[in-house]
């Protein structure tokens, strides 16, 4: 038995695999140091087929201060390319945009030059391969800004612009002599529609566009205007969310993809939701107490925080939903204790009158002090009575701040492990028959 052991040892072990394995990491890891955006361009191109795989790299991207632009028919290729220090989008990545449409548009743009606007492109391109429902998702991904159009108008224009491409493609085509021209080959020309004046689609409306079109997004994340929310109440996100232990306290911000109601055996309404943030996205488990305060967050693309449980299955991790509030609300919710460190020597009594003034305007739960310093000589905290209990906000802690005229606003949040100790998770953790919940 111990030879066979012995024997099994010498090869499951072997130097060899183990030296091909460490030169591959090497060769890797020098890439990245030295040649950062072609590496990272490599890796997006070897999961541009798995949705997962690109956000994950797109986000380790942003972490490295690598710019990912949008696909481009003026500069994209097939795949991801590293252009000037950034990496541009393939036009392979877009949805509805086939090889053939690609190959063609990159072939037309490399012997003719650059497309110079929509009818340029309508005009040059075989519209029976690059058709309206491809056009449609360049627009809408941003494929054709590039011509300097607002995507608004080259939606509200691409009738006229195809129905002028097949016009002048008909006529170049056509072995008759055409009425418009001499009959000296020139081609016959036409007026050119008038792009109507409409307003661009605000961020939001373009972000949505390229999710739709391309799977993720690309210019920007719902979440970027909560980052600094997020970062201080979460403590894992849809990536990390994977090595999380059964049954631990979890926090996680995002915004809700898609939701599904359901009725229990007891005719209670919950729901089972999509929680997608950027790094992925993970299913929330909503039971009928929570689900009865939380109905109306369940909508599409709301940017809430989920506090819960995580069930851990062979599938999968779930979050059993203990509480699911606004982005917004978060500081009010979750801060337990605000706190202003008063310097003396920069204080009067006519400022802190002024303070206690502007406090009164934000009557809420948490707990207010006042921290009184002497430098290396003594300091002091005295708590604020219950009639100044605070709504913790950013309004309140720029005034309060401003009359200082330093940053003397400081909170101390309640961690997602204490609020599940002191909040329960309600104690429905299975249906009728002992098992957990699934959303099937």
């Amino acid at each position: 038995m111990f030879d066979l052991i012995e024997k099994f040892g010498g090869y499951g072990f072997n130097k060899s695999h183990s030296a091909a394995y460490a030169l591959i990491a090497y060769q890797t890891a020098y890439l990245k140091a030295h040649y950062p955006v072609e590496f990272m361009a490599a890796l997006l191109t070897s999961e541009i087929d798995t949705i997962d795989g690109v956000v994950k790299f797109i986000n380790e991207c942003r972490t490295h201060n690598i710019e990912v632009l949008p696909p481009d028919i003026n500069e994209s290729s097939t795949m991801f390319t590293a252009v000037n220090d950034r990496i541009r989008f393939g036009l392979a990545a877009v949805k509805n945009v086939g090889e053939a449409a690609v190959d063609l548009i990159i072939r037309e743009r490399e012997e003719k030059g650059k497309f110079t606007s929509i009818f340029d492109f309508c005009e040059r391109v075989d519209l029976t391969k690059v058709n309206k429902r491809v056009l449609e998702s360049l627009i809408r991904c941003g494929a054709l800004d590039s011509t300097g159009v607002y995507r608004s108008r080259l939606m509200a224009v691409l009738e006229d612009a195809l129905d002028l491409g097949q016009r002048v493609q008909r006529e170049r085509n056509s072995a008759q002599m055409s009425l418009f021209g001499s009959g000296s080959g020139e081609e016959a020309t036409f007026n050119l529609p008038v792009i109507p004046s409409l307003d661009e689609w605000d961020d939001r409306e373009k972000l949505l566009q390229e999710k739709e079109t391309l799977g993720f997004y690309v210019t920007g994340h719902p979440l970027d205007r909560y980052k600094q929310i997020v970062a201080k109440f979460t403590n894992v996100d849809a990536l990390g969310i994977k090595e999380a232990a059964d049954k631990s306290a979890v926090r996680i911000g995002g915004t809700i993809s898609s939701a599904k109601v359901i009725r229990t055996r007891k005719e209670e309404l919950m729901g089972f939701a999509t929680l997608e943030d950027m790094h992925g996205s993970v299913e929330v488990v909503v039971f009928p107490s929570v689900y009865a305060k939380c109905a109306d967050l369940l909508t599409g693309d709301t940017a809430v925080l989920v506090q819960g449980q995580a069930q851990v299955e062979e599938s999968g991790v779930k979050i059993l939903a203990d509480d699911i509030v606004p982005m917004e609300k978060a500081e009010e919710t979750w801060t337990v204790e605000v706190r202003l460190m008063v310097n003396p020597e920069a204080s009067d009594r006519d400022t802190l009158a002024r303070v206690h003034q502007a406090l009164q305007k934000y009557p809420g739960s948490c707990k207010g002090f006042v921290h009184i310093c002497l430098e290396d000589q003594a300091e002091a905290v005295i708590s604020m009575t219950e009639e100044l209990h605070i709504r913790y906000c950013d309004e309140m802690t720029r005034e309060v701040n401003a009359i200082f005229g330093y940053n003397a606003v400081q909170a101390r949040c309640i961690d997602a492990a204490s609020a599940l100790r002191n909040g329960g998770l309600n104690g429905r953790r299975k249906n009728g028959n002992g098992n957990r919940y699934s959303r099937n």
